[in-house]
């Protein structure tokens, strides 16, 4: 099934679950329409920097939607394997394409340079607010203790 959203009305992103054991989801809604989009977390870490700089082509967006909050429904309709984004510079929006893992679905959507900037804005509080990475191998940390590979099992595992 092909989703495409020219002018969406709202564009959430969130988490349903624990740290640690997080599911990414995006709703997207135009109207009555609505899909639910599953991420990994460093796909949607990918997208937020890729909008960042890409945004910076723009003029300078007005006020930044701020409200990217989650709608109670996520049954997950396409879980997100390629990501394709553009930017149209005559209508200063940003374009993304997203294919399912399997190929089967696409979601299409075309957000203006303020729902770009909030989302991204968003997107990264949200990976931000994960579990702290490990200094010594970038590894999240798991509140249940960390076997760092960089140790090559010489020093205890850090807790």
């Amino acid at each position: 099934m092909n989703y495409e959203f020219s002018s969406p009305t709202r564009v959430m992103v969130g988490t349903r679950g624990d740290v640690g054991n997080r599911l990414f989801l995006v709703q997207v809604r135009e109207g009555r329409r609505l899909v639910i989009v599953k991420f990994e977390k460093l796909q949607l870490a990918a997208m937020a920097e890729w909008i960042g700089t890409a945004i910076k082509q723009f003029t300078r967006p007005g006020h930044l939607p701020d409200d990217f909050s989650l709608e109670p429904e996520y049954e997950v309709d396409v879980v997100a394997g390629e990501i394709g984004m553009g930017i149209d510079d005559d209508r200063e929006r940003i374009d993304i394409d997203i294919t399912s893992v399997d190929d089967e679905d696409s979601v299409t959507l075309s957000l203006s340079k303020e729902q770009a900037g909030g989302f991204a804005i968003a997107i990264t509080r949200l990976v931000e607010a994960g579990r702290p990475p490990c200094p010594l191998c970038s590894l999240p940390l798991d509140p249940r203790g960390h076997d760092c590979p960089r140790t090559n099992g010489y020093r205890a595992p850090i807790r």
